[in-house]
């Protein structure tokens, strides 16, 4: 995996990079496996904008993630490695022993017509699944489950790892991307290694009009506005921001907004 850059022949192509497609090996997805996804346009169903600079962008078909890994004990085999436009990471597609397909989220070092398997007994290798009590401390794990049964929440993207530090009780102590350090249940279920494509964080867009093609919209300055638009709008001439908020006067800067969670004890280190 590399990345790929342009002879400059217009200004659009003088910065912009991609990551060179040669490891993947299929590029039509498994019909079985996808499902339409309606746009919002960052709209909530009355119509209201509640995410902004949400819109157009390509049209995309969603391929649906095994992140449950809840087919214990059979061993699949990896069939194709493909791109998958929902996600920074790639995903790799198994075929059971059974006949059942599944979608993965791709690790780094698994390869095409490798054998991955989920469950207690599995080995110790890039794409097994097991619970975090049997995945020895020190080891690299993804798609970890925050509640036994529920699914892979944690560390899902591309390039990421969390680090398994300590077993204690029936907690164990993981270390995420962020930084932060938190306690996780034993018997929650993770995957073994790092998501592959890491070459994602070196991307550069190159132009405004590739933002665009990803569904997002250009962020107007809240100083460029009018004051009925924003707290910073208005004004003779160019005038600074004051104090940095959003349109509904929530502070940008050093102000928690994260509500009380019971989920809180669980933290050890936060990510700041």
């Amino acid at each position: 995996m590399a990345i790929k850059t342009y002879k400059p022949t217009s200004p659009a192509l003088r910065k912009k990079t991609t990551v060179v497609f040669d490891h993947l090996t299929k590029k039509r997805p498994e019909k079985s496996l996808t499902a339409p996804v309606k746009r919002t346009g960052g709209r909530n169903f009355s119509g209201r904008v509640t995410v902004r600079w949400i819109g157009g962008g390509h049209k995309r078909i969603y391929r649906l993630i095994d992140f449950k890994r809840d087919k214990r004990d059979v061993p699949a085999k990896v069939s194709a490695i493909e791109y998958d436009p929902n996600r920074s990471a790639n995903i790799a597609l198994l075929n059971y022993a059974d006949g059942e397909k599944r979608y993965i989220i791709c690790p780094d070092a698994l390869k095409v017509g490798d054998t991955v398997v989920a469950g207690e007994s599995a080995e110790i290798r890039p794409g097994n699944a097991l619970p975090l009590r049997m995945i020895p401390v020190g080891a690299f794990v993804h798609n970890i489950e925050m509640r036994p049964g529920k699914g892979a929440q944690l560390v899902r993207s591309a390039g990421g790892f969390a680090q398994l530090m300590a077993k204690e009780g029936e907690r164990a102590t993981v270390k995420l991307p962020s930084n932060e350090v938190r306690y996780v249940a034993l018997e929650c279920y993770a995957t073994v290694g790092q998501i592959g494509n890491l070459d994602y964080e070196n991307i550069t867009i190159g132009k405004a009009g590739r933002s665009r093609w990803f569904g997002r919209l250009p962020k107007v300055r809240g100083v460029a506005m009018n004051p009925v638009d924003h707290p910073h709008g208005g004004g003779e001439g160019k005038s600074k921001g004051g104090h940095p908020e959003s349109p509904w006067g929530t502070p940008a800067k050093g102000y928690k907004t994260r509500r009380r969670r019971d989920s809180d004890k669980y933290i050890i280190q936060r990510r700041k």
